[in-house]
């Protein structure tokens, strides 16, 4: 299989699994290039899927760039092609985030392509979980996932949980009093059964909390539309802390790459995850956030893992809409 006959249907299908990944308020800020002449597909922000209020940096979209990255290494691995890339190729184009060559790989990453079937699994739970612990060798696999992609993954103490839950309040509290920013989410949240392509719809908000003991982000702040009754979550939460050495746009990807392998990961393992970047985005909260004896550097993403149910799918938008096939390059 050389570059020129990788096929349209191949590159759509190589597309369909890279939007499947997890993006801030499911806003899915990529688009995506294929250049027929040279083989190569390329990944691009879209900016025009920003929140600015949210996330003026563009931290949490790089991030989510770098999520669908990884998830189409692990198509590309699959389908027997290079999982390899280049990351910000061109430093006049901040836009082009990777490059991903179409070529048969004399031996595809097998460890990637294992994790082709959790992708379609995959979805954010915001249901309260079992109040179980997780075995400490699944807790070590999931550190390996991100490890494998230059993050770390930490699980914090007792205390420190406390802590992130109690900085996520402080960060919810602190929303609830900014009207810019309730309009943003607003603006990224869907009422129920509404048609949709991108957002947050209101079946996968997840009910009310009746005592909040669970990270979790709520996007019926001040407009309740699902009039569910109030659940107990897991007293006890898992949170798990990602964090990278550094903090640019090769960080962020980077740690977009391992948040999806340690996700894909955790659901071959039977479990189902959340996550939230609430007290990461106010910058007197985030470095709170990071424990102080730790050498994680630059904390970049909550997580909170068990297990439990599974959450409803979020809606995509069709490849078509990201992918344009051209033969320049």
């Amino acid at each position: 299989m050389t570059a020129e006959e990788i096929g349209t249907g191949t590159v759509t299908a190589l597309v369909a699994d890279a939007v499947m990944a997890p993006s801030l308020h499911n806003a899915q800020p990529w688009r995506f290039q294929h250049l027929r002449g040279s083989g190569i597909l390329r990944l691009y922000a879209d900016t025009s899927r920003a929140l600015p209020r949210t996330d003026p940096e563009g931290r949490g979209l790089v991030v989510g760039c770098g999520a669908a990255l990884f998830n189409l290494r692990v198509a590309a691995a699959a389908t027997g092609l290079a999982s390899d890339a280049r990351v910000l190729p061109d430093p006049y184009d901040g836009a082009l985030l990777a490059e991903l060559p179409l070529r048969r790989a004399g031996r595809p990453d097998s460890a990637l392509a294992a994790l082709r079937g959790a992708i379609g699994r995959r979805h954010c739970s915001r249901l309260p979980y079992d109040d179980v612990g997780i075995p400490a060798d699944v807790c070590g696999r999931l550190q390996d996932a991100a490890r494998a992609e230059g993050a770390r993954l930490l699980f914090p103490g007792a205390w420190h949980a406390r802590l992130v839950l109690e900085l996520t309040r402080d960060a919810e509290d602190a929303e609830a009093h900014d009207p810019e920013l309730r309009a943003e989410t607003a603006r990224w949240t869907r009422a129920p059964h509404a048609e949709a392509s991108d957002g947050v719809t209101a079946e996968t908000f997840g009910p009310r909390q009746r005592l909040v003991t669970a990270p979790v982000r709520d996007f019926e702040a001040g407009r309740r539309t699902s009039g569910g009754v109030p659940a107990s979550f897991e007293r006890h939460p898992h949170i798990a802390l990602l964090g990278t050495p550094g903090d640019g746009p090769a960080d962020w990807l980077r740690a977009g790459q391992a948040l999806e392998r340690v996700l894909l990961r955790a659901t071959a393992e039977g479990l189902v995850a959340s996550l939230t970047t609430q007290p990461l985005e106010w910058p007197e909260l985030r470095w709170e956030v990071r424990d102080p004896r730790s050498a994680m550097g630059y904390p970049q993403m909550v997580l909170r893992l068990g297990y439990g149910p599974e959450g409803a799918a979020s809606p995509r938008r069709p490849v078509r809409e990201v992918l344009e096939e051209t033969d320049r390059g």
